[in-house]
């Protein structure tokens, strides 16, 4: 039997065994609970070592996930870091004309290309997780983000060209990222999205590998 036949009879023998398996679900020896009944859809519950396994309808298995509802701390970190991206755009919209290096023009295209994106994934979390009704808002105060450039360094970089520009646009946007990470650290620490955890750990990935590219750069 070549490898190829090989492969085949194992994923159809695994297939099978699959199949199996689920069509046994419904006759285990676990305990069941009162939503499993005889004959009916069930998911086994592995029990805690030395424990049964349990079988669960699936309402009852649904139930025992955990909550992940958005607390406030997933509230304001998407919120903030939609305007935290919002300028990263920005800038980075200025180095096509401005600066002389290919290596932060590229980079500028690259930071464009993953965060623009990233707003929109975030204002969709926002429509569909709303604040609750009576709870404050979420400012944006542009000096409580950490890394946000102020409006006095955005003016330089906007009128910086060429090799100046190349170094000012990498040390406002090294300070931005690092801004970025530490508030995605504490959405992480805090926040209970699983969602919005999958968003911060993407920035955190992302960005902090930008830091180190951009700290070879300078």
């Amino acid at each position: 039997m070549d490898m190829a036949k090989g492969s085949l009879h194992r994923t159809t023998a695994a297939a099978v065994a699959a199949g199996i398996l689920l069509a046994l679900t419904g006759c285990q020896g676990g305990d069941r609970e009162d939503g499993a009944k005889d004959g009916g859809a069930a998911v086994i519950a592995p029990g805690r070592p030395g424990e049964k396994s349990r079988t669960l309808s699936p309402e009852q298995a649904a139930k025992r996930q955990p909550d992940d509802s958005p607390n406030a701390a997933d509230r304001a970190y998407v919120q903030h870091m939609v305007e935290h991206h919002r300028q990263a755009v920005t800038m980075s919209a200025l180095a096509p004309e401005r600066a002389s290096a290919d290596g932060v023009r590229r980079l500028a295209e690259r930071i464009s290309a993953a965060q623009q994106p990233e707003i929109g994934a975030m204002q969709k979390w926002l429509a569909r997780y709303p604040a609750p009704s009576g709870a404050p808002a979420a400012g944006h105060d542009h000096g409580a983000m950490p890394g946000m450039a102020t409006e006095q360094q955005l003016r330089q970089l906007t009128e910086a060209k060429g090799a100046d520009f190349d170094r000012l646009f990498l040390t406002l946007m090294t300070a931005h990222h690092e801004g970025a990470v530490k508030m995605a650290g504490e959405a992480l620490a805090a926040g209970n999205n699983g969602a919005v955890e999958e968003m911060a750990n993407e920035v955190v990935a992302t960005q902090t590998a930008e830091i180190h590219r951009m700290r070879a750069m300078g």
